[in-house]
């Protein structure tokens, strides 16, 4: 039998698509809606699209955040996506300045529209970018991906940690470097999305579902 998996259900993200990419990588998945779900969770995952205002205040809503503030606290592995990622830190600004979940140190602010050399950039970063791992990256979720491996984007904003260690992987965009991925202890985030990104994403899903004791 293999890792029971909880999938935060708010709304605002297309399921199917990380159900099937955890059900591949051999996870039973289930998906909470209401705070005692979240409250008995074995993992969680926190998938997302849409604007930072938005998803916070469903999760609130709901009464998830805290309850996702309880299990990450208590040491329950947590892995949010996209927008489920960007939520993880303190605050973002799209839609207005907004606190997240804070659980990992650092806001969420837009990408840059112009290229190093201030030539237009196009945004919503959408498409395959090469990640570069931090030395943070070298265990975890990140631990089977190489220097150079692509992944697949659908952003506006990005995570600005305030600590340099919680950037666990970095991808560059127009002359810029953009965190992609965030890790402190059980708390892991992809700003792309792993179930879109082919053999390389589903290795982190795996990595992911093989953590769970």
């Amino acid at each position: 039998m293999g890792a029971v998996i909880t999938v935060v259900d708010y709304g605002r993200s297309n399921l199917l698509s990380v159900r099937r990419a955890l059900e591949h990588c051999g996870a039973q998945v289930r998906f909470a809606s209401a705070p005692e779900e979240v409250l008995r969770a074995q993992a969680l995952v926190l998938p997302g699209v849409g604007a930072f205002a938005d998803g916070m205040e469903q999760l609130r809503r709901q009464g998830l955040a805290g309850p996702i503030r309880q299990k990450a606290g208590e040491g329950t592995p947590l892995l949010g996506i996209c927008l489920g990622m960007q939520m993880l830190l303190e605050a973002g600004v799209e839609g207005g300045l907004t606190e997240g979940l804070g659980l990992i140190a650092g806001q969420v602010g837009p990408l840059p529209d112009k290229t190093a050399d201030g030539a237009p950039l196009k945004v919503p970063h959408v498409g395959w970018g090469a990640l570069t791992l931090a030395p943070s990256g070298a265990s975890g979720l990140l631990r089977g991906t190489r220097q150079g491996d692509e992944v697949y984007f659908v952003h506006s904003f990005a995570a600005r940690p305030a600590r340099r260690e919680d950037c666990a992987a970095t991808v560059e965009y127009g002359g810029h470097t953009v965190c992609a991925a965030v890790a402190r202890g059980n708390v892991t985030g992809l700003q792309f999305h792993p179930e879109k990104s082919g053999p390389v994403g589903l290795c982190m899903i795996r990595a992911f579902v093989e953590s769970i004791g």
